[in-house]
């Protein structure tokens, strides 16, 4: 069975600077499981893209392997994208970035996509602060291999083989921050009053903008013995052949106040309790970051909102030095100057 979007847009729906309404960032209907929090990040970065005017044709979507990276595919359907191999985003996107300076790259990836198989490739665009937003959606699985502890699961967190994870989490934002990042953002996806704002901060950021979104998985995020679980529907369902069923569930949504905390129930019943920054974080202090992060660590706290950002960063282009013009614009003119100026690079290294 296919969906398609209905063409018929109404005619008085609100319209940006371009002329574009909400529905021109939209991309193919989404099949990822109803209440998946990636969804809402989609939603989040639609709306951040149509609020801010962004022509769709210059923007390039980017993505790897997982749930996460299926999502460009639901937004933004009129820009350039590419799904790379598991992991090999980043060196995508860095090759590409190289190669057109001008567009603006939006990276989509997951916590097993940028913790485990791809942590190389991820360390490698943060060092070089490659001009781009990397969005990692973390929901502490591997959802397409049916909900495997990933490399940020929270150490005895039970997972659906009803075994505690046993090994600490990686979190991705401290190693940003350590790593050098030049734009360091925690979110969650069901609040998009404040996940909105750090997607339209981390597009005119000129640098590595890493942005992790805490997404909940609904199907793989379920107690084993609930009559909802998809154990239970399985072993329960009255048929001839075995169905995998992932019944539909609400979207987990939030909002609370800057400098406040608020106890999110999770699909399995757990809870996750945010804490939105507050005036003891100075933003522009990598060291002040780290040390929250920790602090709030230690409560049981995951601390929102933007963690860092250096607004005097350098990014590759810069470092590089490379031509004002992007490389594939560049004519046979520029790149075969002569015989005389062959000459004269060399003589500079004599």
């Amino acid at each position: 069975m296919s969906y398609k979007i209905p063409t018929f847009r109404h005619p008085n729906l609100p319209k940006n600077d371009l002329g574009f309404t909400s529905k021109d960032y939209e991309g193919a209907v989404s099949t990822l499981c109803a209440g998946c929090g990636h969804d809402s990040i989609s939603a989040a970065i639609i709306e951040a893209c149509f609020e801010m005017s962004i022509p769709p044709h210059r923007v390039a979507k980017l993505s790897g392997i997982g749930c996460s990276s299926k999502t460009p595919t639901y937004f933004l359907g009129n820009s350039h994208g590419f799904n790379s191999v598991h992991g090999r985003m980043p060196s995508v996107a860095t090759g590409a970035n190289m190669a057109n300076r001008d567009l603006l790259y939006i990276g989509v990836s997951g916590d097993g996509d940028t913790a485990s198989i791809g942590m190389g490739q991820f360390i490698h665009a943060v060092r070089r602060n490659v001009n781009m937003v990397y969005i990692c959606e973390n929901n502490g699985v591997y959802g397409l291999t049916k909900g495997q502890d990933s490399a940020t699961t929270d150490m005895g967190s039970i997972s659906k083989k009803g075994e505690p994870n046993p090994l600490e989490p990686i979190d991705l934002c401290a190693i940003s921050l350590q790593l050098g990042a030049s734009f360091v953002a925690n979110s969650f996806s069901g609040d998009k009053k404040q996940l909105i704002p750090i997607i339209k901060a981390a597009i005119l950021h000129q640098g590595f903008a890493f942005i992790n979104v805490i997404s909940p998985c609904v199907t793989f995020n379920n107690v084993p013995g609930s009559t909802k679980g998809y154990d239970y529907i399985r072993q329960h369902m009255a048929s001839t052949n075995t169905v995998d069923f992932v019944p539909p569930a609400d979207e987990i949504t939030t909002e609370y106040d800057p400098g406040t905390s608020e106890q999110v129930t999770m699909h399995d019943g757990s809870v996750i309790n945010l804490h939105k920054i507050d005036d003891e974080l100075d933003i522009h202090v990598r060291r002040s970051a780290l040390k929250r992060i920790k602090d709030y660590k230690m409560e049981d706290k995951v601390l929102t909102g933007v963690l860092f950002i250096d607004e005097e960063s350098k990014e590759v282009h810069e470092t590089m030095n490379t031509t004002d013009v992007p490389l594939r614009s560049l004519t046979e003119k520029e790149l075969c100057p002569g015989a005389a100026s062959l000459e004269d690079i060399n003589n500079l290294h004599r």
